[in-house]
């Protein structure tokens, strides 16, 4: 089983790009859950949102202390929240952020495992034309989980954004170019620093 644990701030898609997983893996056979837990619900408030990906049925519906991977769709919650809390000694941290793996490395203190970054607003503003981090980021996630296969994880999309965008099929050429261009742009260091 794998276990992801998402944060994010209201209104940046945290909790979509969870669902879309959630998807992406069900359409891929696996077994999934993806729940949100909200604060204060308005928008800007940190929330976090769960994926749980299995081959077998899973029964806990509990939320998730001890996660394989950590994606923080804002950067600026590394301040406020210990996002690494639980994270497994083989996990992996997956952050928006235009600063290199070793800038957030300094960020997290004294976390050893391994590090991914992704430049979500310039991959969506260059694809999408806007800024949405959430598809650049569900991207990142499945490329360093390997909780569905990259080929596969496309293709499923782009059957999910034909029947989503039906009414605005202008929209999905862009969302696929996005997911595509994230997965081939996350950068990451493995424990200790050392580059992957």
């Amino acid at each position: 089983m794998i276990e992801i644990r998402w944060h994010g701030r209201g209104g940046q898609g945290a909790k979509t790009a969870s669902q879309l997983l959630a998807d992406a893996a069900f359409m891929a056979g696996k077994f999934v859950q993806s729940f949100p837990e909200y604060g204060p619900e308005r928008s800007g408030a940190p929330i976090t949102a769960y994926n749980r990906i299995s081959d077998e049925r899973c029964n806990v519906h509990s939320n998730i202390y001890e996660p394989d991977y950590v994606a923080v769709v804002d950067e600026t919650l590394l301040e406020s929240v210990d996002v690494t809390a639980g994270l497994k000694p083989e996990g992996a941290v997956i952050v928006n952020t235009a600063k290199d793996p070793g800038e957030i490395r300094r960020e997290l203190g004294d976390y050893a495992g391994r590090i991914y970054t992704i430049d979500a607003r310039k991959i969506s503003l260059l694809t999408l034309g806007a800024y949405f981090p959430n598809t650049p980021m569900l991207a990142a996630v499945v490329a360093v989980s390997g909780c569905v296969e990259k080929e596969q994880f496309l293709k499923d999309m782009e059957g999910s954004f034909r029947h989503k965008f039906e009414k605005k099929p202008q929209v999905i050429e862009g969302n696929l170019k996005c997911l595509s261009l994230s997965m081939d742009s996350v950068k990451g260091t493995g424990t200790k620093g050392v580059s992957i």
